[in-house]
């Protein structure tokens, strides 16, 4: 059977996002700039989008921007936000383990004159607090913090760290990177002092070269593209009408339980007992399938030898439903995958936005993860499409494969 298990790398387009963004290509192509009818017709939908993706932020659709993705949202959030506040000063705070997108960005803003700051985490992937606000400084005009962090699933208490930070500096402004998050909780950023907020349609079910960035109102950060001044000079270039109207329709069916392309189901409580989804559960019941799942796998894989799982929360509620990171001593990760790939079981080796350029997890050494088991991690990711039959035939390829690679290896 084939087993996808790296929904954390990008998740499966949804039936209902393919139909609306075939609707769009095919018959409402028209240009949302031109003042015609198709043109309007096109402008409608990045409209409908936009609203419907407030609506699950409880934030107002003139602080959401449509972006290309997740990379380029963090790229407009930081390096727009550091431009536009470079008068009040130069200094950025973030931690060890930032996303490549979050990271080269602010190796960019070095270049140009700005100073940054990394702030440790704990075992489990936590900010330490006290460590994140020595760096706070007068001067500090940018805080950025990844609310679930990419490879381990460890989840930051981003409340209690915006309203430290901003008690120290009210100046500065607070941005996550929510690529893992959103869809996965219910955020609100005002409640909880985000001021910038980037995400990526392809980890929930929408097209991938799709994103948007919220941004507060009253919050001035200046675009980094120019051109004919499309949503309002913020990311000028003709919309992608297609992408947005497709993420617009992957955040209603996860945030609001419409959700018809899921496989049907007509058990009790959240799953049925096949392991299977309602078509129509709430995104607090799909978070709890997730954990469901989360258990299983850690479970299976508690019992094989030689296996640590990394940054293991108690209760496991304390880091994200999707993703579980293993390490499996005395196995290169590469092989492992590749081994595991043979047998129709896809997982990951870390960050699918880093696989070209290979080298140590900046994740797993920041989080102190024993040398012999930096190259032997793999992470196994999970959507409401995955299922208990395929956790469990990962886990039984697992344990068939496992003791055979240690002994090639050990050769």
């Amino acid at each position: 059977m084939e087993c996808y298990l790296d929904n954390a790398a990008t998740t499966k387009v949804s039936d209902s996002v393919c139909a609306v963004m075939e609707q769009v290509l095919c018959t409402d192509f028209g240009n949302p700039s031109s003042l015609h009818k198709k043109g309007m017709e096109a402008e409608q939908y990045i409209k409908a989008a936009r609203a419907c993706i407030a609506k699950t932020l409880k934030a107002e659709p003139k602080e959401i921007v449509f972006t290309s993705g997740g990379t380029e949202a963090n790229n407009m959030a930081l390096i727009g936000a550091a431009l536009a506040m470079r008068r009040k000063g130069r200094h950025i705070v973030t931690t060890q383990f930032e996303h490549a997108s979050v990271h080269a960005p602010l190796v960019f803003l070095e270049e140009m004159g700005f100073e940054v700051s990394f702030a440790p985490v704990d075992e489990k992937g936590h900010v330490i607090l006290e460590e994140l606000l020595l760096l706070v400084r007068e001067d500090t005009i940018l805080v950025s913090v990844m609310y679930v962090n990419n490879e381990i699933g460890a989840v930051q208490d981003i409340a209690a760290l915006a309203k430290a930070v901003k008690a120290k500096n009210p100046g500065l402004l607070f941005h996550t990177d929510a690529i893992q998050a959103y869809g996965k909780y219910c955020i609100c950023p005002k409640k909880e002092g985000i001021d910038l907020l980037s995400a990526s349609g392809h980890k929930f079910h929408g097209p991938k070269g799709s994103g948007f960035v919220f941004i507060r109102d009253k919050v001035r950060i200046l675009p980094i593209l120019h051109g004919g001044g499309q949503q309002k000079g913020m990311r000028s270039g003709t919309e992608n009408v297609p992408a947005i109207a497709g993420i617009g329709r992957a955040a209603q069916e996860i945030y609001a339980g419409d959700v018809p392309a899921l496989r049907e189901s007509a058990s009790r409580d959240f799953a049925n007992q096949n392991g299977i989804l309602q078509a129509h559960a709430s995104q607090e019941e799909k978070a709890e399938w997730l954990y469901a799942l989360k258990q299983h796998m850690v479970d299976l894989l508690s019992g094989m030898e030689g296996v640590c799982i990394h940054a293991l929360t108690t209760p496991l509620t304390d880091c994200a439903p999707h993703i579980v990171s293993a390490g499996f001593a005395g196995i290169r990760s590469e092989v492992l995958l590749h081994a595991l790939e043979e047998r129709g079981v896809y997982v990951s080796s870390g960050s699918a936005c880093s696989s070209n350029h290979p080298g140590i997890s900046g994740s797993l050494t920041a989080i102190g993860v024993k040398k012999e088991l930096l190259d032997a991690t793999l992470r196994f990711s999970f959507s409401v499409y995955t299922t208990m039959e395929e956790l469990d035939y990962a886990a039984a390829q697992l344990r068939e494969l496992l003791p055979v690679l240690r002994r090639y290896t050990a050769r």
